[in-house]
């Protein structure tokens, strides 16, 4: 069983065991909840997909078709 300590601001590190099995990396986001038994959990942040929309988008940058996509995988891994 892994501890943490609360600092004075609120803070707690997550254990390096903990931060390995939840896959974290710098940066990365964790979710608490109370489960019904009145237990804390904690999770990796995962996003939906819907919440993923627009994130590769580019200033003056135009949308590509899927049409556009697939040609241009098609020239890119055309045999030899």
């Amino acid at each position: 069983m892994s501890e943490a300590r609360l600092s004075s601001k609120g803070q707690i590190t997550v254990p390096r065991d903990i931060r390995e099995r939840l896959k974290l990396k710098l940066g990365d986001k964790v979710r608490f909840r109370i489960a019904d038994s009145g237990q804390v959990v904690v999770e990796a942040a995962r996003y939906h997909i819907g919440e993923l929309y627009g994130l590769l988008r580019r200033k003056g940058q135009k949308p590509i078709s899927p049409e556009a996509m697939d040609e241009a995988i098609r020239h890119r891994f055309k045999a030899p």
